[in-house]
């Protein structure tokens, strides 16, 4: 049997009784590395889990599934992954090479961001379409996910934006001479992401466009979701461009046309600065 285990978004406490239970009984167990990262490391886990990790990278995953998939027809193999199995299209994948092994697979759910942003009071029945911003480089600075935000904005949706994770990834040049050299990791905070959406909104300005969001759009800014030193901040773009959340992860949510009353109850209690969000001229409060 083939096994994907959510360890949900804090520590090593987070994954369920159940899913601890089929890790200690799995011949192997991979941790997934690469769509998001927990507050404590590989170590931390196999202490508390009782077993060894084998670290599972995108290309491990991506191009050599196989290799995990490896005798889960006679025995049981466990893949973790921070928050929950099918928050990454990529593990759809591997459910559908294990089916075509003719390899039984079983999940196991848990916490993840797409349902804990509602810890932020914003209605999880009000969100529109999920998109990704990406670290924009000197030659790719892509905006074709801003049309979801204003798709979302226009039927009164919030969006959640995924913030980009960079893990072993290459330079072009080390990529080019087929070099195994990988720079450091790096996390989107919620400031790189505001800052460029501010551009965005500036660049279809410049375009005679009417730019979905403004500087004025109210937004939230969450970190580290899950764990206990987690941080929820709310207010204008613009303040989400300098607001300190600490450490990664971060995500960023972008309001939309309208917020309940009840809604802007709870986002009063995360407001920056601390004064309430109804005094201030916001677009989205209706004000």
């Amino acid at each position: 049997m083939l096994y994907l285990i959510g360890l949900g978004l804090g520590d090593a406490k987070d994954i369920t009784v159940k899913g601890l239970e089929v890790v200690r009984r799995c011949s192997r167990v991979y941790l997934e590395t690469y769509t998001s990262i927990l507050t404590v490391g590989k170590e931390a886990l196999e202490e508390f889990y009782g077993r060894k990790l084998i670290l599972a990278d995108r290309e491990e995953v991506e191009q050599e599934a196989d290799n995990i998939l490896k005798d889960a027809d006679i025995s049981d193999i466990g893949f973790l992954v921070v928050g929950d199995p099918f928050g990454a299209t990529t593990h759809s994948d591997l459910v559908l090479r294990a089916t075509k092994l003719g390899i039984p697979y079983r999940v196991i759910h848990n916490a993840s961001i797409m349902n804990a942003v509602g810890c932020c009071g914003l209605q999880l029945y009000k969100f529109g379409e999920t998109v990704s911003i990406v670290f924009w480089t000197d030659t790719w600075r892509p905006e074709s996910f801003f049309d979801k935000v204003k798709k979302n904005r226009q039927n009164g949706m919030h969006t959640l934006c995924l913030l980009d994770i960079k893990v072993k990834e290459q330079s072009l040049e080390n990529l080019m001479k087929g070099r195994k050299i990988y720079e450091p990791p790096r996390y989107m905070s919620v400031n790189q992401a505001a800052q460029q959406l501010m551009e965005i909104v500036q660049n279809q300005r410049i375009r005679g466009e009417e730019p979905a969001i403004t500087e004025e759009t109210l937004c939230v800014g969450l970190a580290r979701v899950g764990a206990e030193d987690q941080k929820i901040a709310a207010g204008t773009l613009q303040q989400m461009c300098t607001v300190d959340l600490g450490e990664p992860l971060h995500s960023l949510i972008i309001t939309g046309g309208s917020i309940h009353p009840l809604e802007l109850e709870m986002l009063n209690l995360f407001s920056v600065p601390k004064n309430s969000l109804e005094s201030q001229s916001i677009d989205g409060l209706g004000t």
